[in-house]
């Protein structure tokens, strides 16, 4: 994972190259941009949503396979949870589909703050559960910029159901 602001976006830019135009999007975003899908180049793009965070996301913890996920608030703040793949219990086993796998795990976990400028990137083995209210619920736009894993390093070799 990493986290920081978009002032620094200049020192990623020796990552992926789709993460460096993924950031860039988010920088020259404007607040009015409507809800919806916004097709980058190739197999990037961005979703904006608007919701309202929850005390309690019911889905529990996400790992994707196939994407990278930037993820970034327009307005409002809201908490992620985050911890390794690996250490969390598989509730939903993957679904190619749809690009996701769902986890619970009762540990502690890392907090990242998104907001005012903070934006996360989540790679396959960062689990990640959005949406939690900062203080108590309340509204956000947010924006989830998809980064297609290039087809040399897909699929990852990471464990994302764990065998019992």
């Amino acid at each position: 994972m990493i986290y920081d602001t978009l002032d620094h976006i200049d020192r990623y830019s020796l990552l992926l190259p789709g993460i460096s135009e993924g950031l860039r999007f988010l920088r020259q975003a404007p607040a009015d941009i409507a809800p919806g899908r916004h097709c980058l180049s190739g197999d990037n793009y961005a979703n904006v949503d608007l919701y309202t965070t929850r005390e309690v996301n019911p889905l529990g913890y996400e790992a994707h396979r196939r994407y990278i996920d930037i993820q970034f608030l327009l307005s409002g703040e809201e908490e992620i949870l985050v911890r390794p793949v690996e250490q969390l219990d598989c509730t939903t086993p993957y679904d190619a589909g749809r690009d996701v796998a769902f986890y619970r795990h009762d540990l502690p976990a890392a907090t990242v703050r998104l907001g005012n400028g903070a934006f996360a990137i989540l790679f396959p083995h960062d689990a990640h559960e959005p949406q939690h209210a900062v203080a108590h619920p309340a509204p956000v736009k947010k924006i989830v910029v998809k980064i297609a894993l290039p087809t040399t390093l897909s699929p990852l070799q990471y464990t994302f159901d764990n065998p019992q």
